[in-house]
């Protein structure tokens, strides 16, 4: 369906959020760790250029120290007779740090080589000295393991170059959720399209939660039909005691009514809440007793940082039912909220997960398509390319840039073939497959095919009758993006910062995981109109 342009600027208001308040949030990783160079392709210029001296000096610091470390400590004869006994297996899993950290400064350094003109041949000379001599320490370090039983999958296992995020669980700050079973908050999520609207439920789990409240789910009629695309129940489960309920379990138990109205953000709308929505509530039989009302002077475009306890003092009501909204742009105790688990103390992964249809369907495609050594893309271009000019730097990349970036990921991740999850028309995807080229061969980009009655990892959609619903569809993309080995993500999209929770929380970030070209702006960029 064609949209006009306007649709597209309310989809860049609606639908995206800024781009400074995700990236912080995840670790910067260099690219093209698969690169490699030849020193004598270097020429040399008489030209002073002034040198970066401090990292370079740093990295000297860091090889040297390595190298020292090797020299004086008679590695390979400690490894020569293999023998398990403490000191033996600290020194090994000090070596193998040793080639970690190599690795990683290694990555760094070719960041700067492709990030350094021709021109800078002092620099590039520089360190070209730096990584060659990087390369010597990692070959001494490996010999030492290429004999005897510690040789082959524990050497490839620890030396890994996309390993998978340590979450640090046990360094957890959470909150209790032990709600009165009198006292309710009413959701209001109404900012963008489902992406968002799960992270705005799940910030008034936190706020449920410290409000000792129960928090009421949306009828289907005023919001989305989350029940399609998450198990409500299982919220339940995972705190071991009823902290949810369904708007028609609320409405069955009372009279549906908002006892108190106050919203989180007083400008440029009270709420985020316009009167279509409110008659949309009244039509549902729920009655508001008050006017909207805020406790604080908030601005939805420039969220001031808030703790908990501001929220509680100032949310605080002896009223049976309240309703808060919008939160999603509530920039409240970020550091809880972003947690593997969230803020909320349970026994499961994460509170908010796709259902276990939605679960089995992925895991199904997954066998079927992928294997288990995946990249998967989330490659937005729908409303992206205004979006992203109006931002600095734009994040709107021309398609033979975003596939020389995708390649070097591949070499990066060794990943066998890429997972395509895009808005993006087809004259883009294939220009896209076409380049995305690495050792000389193409790299599979892989969709979601139509419907095939010979294949079944589809059958349990079809069977529930769920197949054709769009939010169910977009779950499944973010479930698949969520299982892969490495995950490449469009910046200033909530669609892709979802992607991130559930990584996150379900254990499977990957140190390589990243935005499409990260650290480069678009090598062409159109003017404003």
């Amino acid at each position: 369906m064609e949209r006009n342009s306007s649709d597209d600027d309310e989809e860049d208001h609606q639908h995206l959020i800024p781009q400074n308040d995700t990236r912080s949030r995840h670790r910067e990783d260099p690219t093209n760790g698969g690169s490699s160079f030849q020193i004598e392709d270097i020429i040399l210029s008489r030209r002073k250029i002034s040198l970066n001296k401090r990292y370079l000096l740093a990295a000297v610091s860091l090889t040297i120290l390595i190298g020292l470390i090797f020299l004086f400590t008679d590695l390979r004869q400690q490894f020569s007779s293999f023998k398990v006994d403490p000191l033996s297996s600290r020194v090994k899993e000090s070596e193998l740090r040793a080639l970690y950290l190599l690795r990683q400064q290694q990555l760094e350094l070719l960041s700067i080589w492709n990030g350094t003109t021709s021109a800078n041949s002092s620099v590039r000379v520089a360190v070209a000295k730096q990584i060659s001599l990087n390369n010597e320490i990692q070959e001494e370090l490996l010999s030492s393991h290429k004999t005897g039983n510690y040789s082959g999958s524990v050497v490839a296992n620890l030396y890994e170059r996309c390993v998978k995020v340590d979450q640090k669980l046990s360094d957890r700050r959470t909150v209790e959720w032990k709600p009165r079973s009198d006292k309710f908050l009413f959701a209001i999520c109404l900012s963008g399209q489902m992406s968002n609207h799960l992270i705005c439920l799940e910030k008034h789990m936190f706020f449920a939660a410290l409000l000792d409240r129960v928090l009421v789910i949306p009828s289907s009629k005023f919001d989305y039909q989350y029940d399609r695309v998450i198990e409500v129940e299982r919220i339940n489960t995972c705190l071991g005691r009823n902290v949810v309920v369904s708007f028609d379990q609320f409405k069955k138990s009372r009279p549906p009514r908002i006892d108190r109205f106050i919203c989180y953000f007083s400008s440029p709308q009270l709420c985020y809440v316009d009167d279509e929505h409110i008659k949309k509530l009244k039509g549902l039989g729920v009655s508001i007793e008050r006017k909207l009302e805020s406790p604080w002077s908030e601005d939805i475009k420039k969220p001031s940082k808030r703790n908990v306890d501001e929220v509680r003092r100032s949310f605080k009501s002896d009223d049976d039912v309240i309703a808060i909204g919008d939160v999603f742009y509530a920039d409240m105790e970020q550091d809880w909220v972003m947690q593997p688990g969230g803020p909320i103390n349970h026994k499961c992964k994460t509170l908010i997960e796709p259902n276990k249809l939605i679960l089995l369907t992925a895991q199904r495609f997954i066998q079927t398509f992928l294997g288990n050594n995946f990249i998967a893309l989330h490659f937005r271009r729908h409303g992206f390319l205004k979006f992203c000019n109006a931002k600095a730097p734009s994040c709107f990349y021309p398609i033979p840039q975003a596939a020389e970036c995708i390649a070097r990921m591949v070499e990066r991740s060794n990943g066998a073939v890429i997972y395509l999850s895009t808005d993006a028309a087809e004259s883009e995807t294939s220009l896209l497959q076409s380049l995305v080229v690495v050792d000389g061969k193409i790299v599979p980009l892989v969709k979601r095919p139509p419907r095939n009655s010979a294949e079944k990892w589809d059958a349990l959609l079809y069977r529930h009758g769920i197949e054709d619903d769009s939010q169910v569809d977009a779950m499944l993309d973010k479930t698949i993006c969520a299982m892969s080995s490495v995950f490449i993500g469009a910046s200033g999209s909530t669609f892709t910062e979802d992607i991130l929770r559930l990584r996150k929380d379900w254990g499977t970030s990957s140190m390589c995981d990243e935005y499409l070209c990260r650290g480069e702006e678009p090598n062409f960029i159109a003017e404003d109109e």
